[in-house]
């Protein structure tokens, strides 16, 4: 094999396991945000008011499917991978929410700006109740991400093999 064909064949394996990582991120993204979206609606159909935005819930799972990538791209959050497991876990956990807050709220500052309103409104929008909507969802991210980022460290320390064959192989031994 070539030099060249080796490059491809490096360019090919690397698209195939960002593909399949992308994938892996939105399936439990959409899980968890399917949850909570059906959470809300349980709550919110207790007082008679019709809540049913479950494409609100795949389309945030495949956007901050690509968000956590961007993060991983840009090493966010490998400050403690030297440290026992629980550290890098929650740092991430912690950064990655912070990264996904400020996403949100750069993601409905375009929204604003496309529709033709002014920067002042995205500031009058989180000084009131949007400030609390982005902190209930940045919580309920951060402890989404807990499991997410505990699996992905078990990965990183292990072998992503290993993990896979721990969750999906079946074992002789009962």
């Amino acid at each position: 094999m070539n030099s060249a064909d080796k490059k491809t064949a490096g360019w090919k394996e690397k698209v195939r396991h960002e593909f399949i990582e992308y994938w892996i991120n939105v399936v439990y993204l959409m899980l968890i945000f399917a949850a909570f979206t059906n959470y809300r609606r349980l709550l919110l159909a207790a007082h008679d008011i019709d809540y049913t935005n479950y494409g609100v819930a795949v389309i945030e799972a495949l956007v901050l499917g690509k968000v956590i990538m961007v993060g991983y791209a840009f090493h966010l959050g490998r400050r403690f991978e030297a440290r026992p497991l629980i550290y890098p876990t929650l740092y991430k956990s912690v950064v990655f929410s912070i990264f996904v807050g400020v996403f949100k709220v750069i993601e409905h500052g375009i929204v604003v700006l496309w529709n033709g309103g002014e920067f002042t409104e995205i500031l009058v929008k989180y000084a009131g109740a949007g400030f609390y909507e982005l902190m209930a969802n940045s919580v309920v991210v951060f402890v989404a991400l807990i499991p997410f980022f505990a699996v992905k460290e078990l990965g990183r320390v292990l072998g992503n093999n290993k993990v896979r064959t721990l969750f999906f192989q079946k074992r002789d031994n009962p």
